[in-house]
């Protein structure tokens, strides 16, 4: 008979994770070509499709490498910065599972994977700079590539905030490090102006704020809108247990996951505020909640708490090959 211990240490395992990925890849595949019309989104001088790629195979295929890319960085941060408790996979299978839940996302190279790696990728210079003061290259190269995405996507902007407040909560932002980051958000709007690629006055795209609310009649949003606010109700509820445990760790840890919690409150209120760009946000909002997923079974003592993967597992692919056959 196949013991708990045998349960949790085979969820926590390279094995599982591989499992879901080829799931992910499964799911991407089967919803290849399905994925909706390109919504021709914009920032503030640009405009980007959230589709980046259009729909079918290779846009499936590109998708998927990148999600897998993101779960190897983050087995890699969670390497060297041990933002997680236990050296574990379990983060990058829900993250997998998250994904397939949801397939227009994960069957095509979007906004939202962009977003999501771009985020992965700062993080690695965000841990590095703890209580550096000597970091501000690492926080003007944050700020010049995110003000840059900016220029094309609304959507990056929810991440300023994020890595500003990140880089004070690692205490690597003095006065020359607010310098840094004020230069490096102003760069990319001094090139283009500059170089007369664009005009302020004309080419400046304003914000279009479209609340959920205001779609909640629409049936064809029924599903996408409920399986979002249950991933953001689930990411609010397991931040606020898991933050009891992480308050009693050292102060590094304590840190590293701060940001992580800036995010999904940042992530939740965008969807909330933006339903247009829902989908954009949503695979921001998997990859933190899965991070939560992983405190709260690394985190916890009790012995059966694999049951509770189970069923997390058993729904998201329900949700998944639910999806896939409306």
């Amino acid at each position: 008979m196949i013991r708990d211990e045998q349960y949790i240490d085979f969820l926590n395992g390279r094995t599982f994770m591989t499992l879901t990925g080829i799931l992910l890849a499964l799911v991407a595949m089967l919803a290849a070509g399905q994925a909706p019309e390109s919504d021709a989104g914009n920032g503030i001088f640009f405009e980007m499709p959230t589709v980046l790629v259009e729909p079918g195979l290779p846009s499936a295929l590109l998708n998927v490498a990148c999600l897998v890319g993101i779960g190897a960085l983050m087995l890699l941060i969670n390497k060297v910065f041990s933002f997680v408790r236990s050296m574990t996979c379990i983060f990058v299978s829900a993250f997998f599972l998250l994904e397939l839940a949801v397939p227009v996302t994960s069957c095509v190279f979007n906004t939202g994977t962009a977003l999501c790696l771009i985020l992965v990728l700062e993080v690695l210079t965000l841990f590095a700079s703890y209580e550096d003061l000597h970091s501000q290259g690492r926080i003007f190269l944050t700020m010049a590539i995110l003000a840059a995405a900016c220029l094309w996507q609304w959507a990056f902007v929810i991440l300023i905030p994020a890595f500003a407040l990140g880089f004070m909560y690692m205490r690597a932002m003095d006065f020359r490090g607010f310098l840094a980051m004020l230069l490096g958000l102003v760069t990319p709007f001094w090139i283009v102006i500059g170089l007369g690629i664009v005009n302020p006055l004309t080419d400046f795209k304003p914000l279009e704020i479209n609340a959920v609310w205001d779609t909640l009649d629409l049936s064809q949003m029924r599903l996408l809108i409920t399986w979002a606010a249950m991933v953001a109700v689930l990411a609010v509820v397991l931040t606020v247990m898991n933050l009891m445990t992480i308050l009693n760790y050292r102060l590094q840890f304590r840190v590293y996951n701060a940001f992580f919690i800036i995010v999904t409150l940042l992530s939740v209120v965008a969807m909330c505020v933006d339903y247009r760009d829902m989908l954009v946000f949503l695979p921001l909002l998997n990859l933190c909640l899965a991070i939560q997923i992983a405190h709260s079974f690394t985190l916890s003592n009790q012995p059966k708490r694999h049951y509770v993967m189970w069923v997390f597992v058993a729904i998201t692919l329900a949700v998944g090959f639910s999806s896939l056959a409306l």
